[in-house]
């Protein structure tokens, strides 16, 4: 059997095939970036995992693209952990860019962005993916992201820069005090999740000028720091996977228009582009 997986910081899609290709099992697990957790919760959220652990000695190859496997140091840190979970298995672990590109190749070169809990950017030609940008994480990077969002919308409660319908209606949703907020970002291993899960707040008033004003800024910031220093900005597409790329869609072709910008596939879940990607070009199974 063959694992593909697509790795965020706040989740990872699993998808099990046979080896005719067909799909198996599709399942999901907490996120595995190395960044924000201890290597051995990868084998603790697998072994919770009924399915997985029932298959852990029919996996023949397993493919991960995860956030923060950018380094070798890291790479390292994820397939060892995978090594000892599928211990019949062939590992193969790179970065999410790997899967986004993947995922979001149509047979054209072009660039390839992440919106997600966090956010990152390359040029994929087909062949090579070609990173020029370091990837800054959540607390000075991930413009554009889940994090970024919902850093805006906690900063400006606190500091009362809400509208009062927004700020009202916040407090009645989370009754949160600023310790709190401090103990949750300081002193937890997923805090870009945490900051992240304040996106869904927005996401559900986003037709609020408010929102629509924050949003669009935060989508031209991305756009100014991880898409335009790219030579070929605009000449090519601009291709996006991640959940705040879909749901803010609208607003980001907005932002993209006005900086003379062309935007080309929007995608919410990349795990069965990804899929299709690997019968195609490596598994070939197509």
């Amino acid at each position: 059997m063959i694992a593909i997986i697509d790795g965020g910081s706040t989740k990872c899609d699993w998808v099990i095939l046979d080896n005719s290709g067909k799909p198996h099992l599709k399942t999901t697990t907490l996120g595995f970036n190395p960044n924000i957790i201890n290597p051995d919760f990868i084998r603790q959220e697998i072994d919770r995992n009924e399915d997985l652990f029932f298959l852990k000695n029919h996996i023949e190859k397993l493919f991960f693209y995860g956030s923060g496997c950018g380094t070798a140091a890291n790479a390292k840190k994820v397939k060892d952990e995978f090594v000892i979970c599928f211990p019949q298995a062939e590992i193969f672990v790179k970065e999410d860019m790997t899967a986004a590109a993947y995922a979001a190749y149509d047979g054209k070169p072009g660039m390839v962005c992440i919106l997600g809990t966090g956010s990152n950017s390359c040029y994929f030609d087909g062949d090579k993916i070609r990173v020029d940008l370091p990837s800054l994480g959540f607390l000075i990077g991930d413009e554009g992201s889940g994090s970024a969002l919902g850093k805006h919308l906690l900063r400006r409660f606190f500091m009362k820069k809400l509208p009062e319908d927004l700020e009202q209606q916040f407090i009645e949703k989370y009754h949160l005090t600023i310790d709190e907020a401090i103990k949750s970002m300081y002193h937890n291993p997923r805090a870009n999740a945490y900051l992240g899960d304040y996106n869904r707040f927005i996401a559900e008033r986003k037709e609020h000028p408010y929102f629509q004003n924050m949003v669009f800024d935060e989508m031209k910031n991305f756009l100014d720091y991880q898409v335009l220093p790219y030579p070929e900005a605009r000449e090519v597409k601009i291709n996006f996977i991640g959940y705040i790329a879909f749901i803010y869609e609208d607003v980001l072709r907005a932002a993209a228009a006005e900086l003379n910008l062309k935007i080309g596939r929007v995608v919410q879940k990349p795990i069965e582009s990804l899929v299709d990607y690997h019968k195609k070009y490596i598994l070939n199974l197509d």
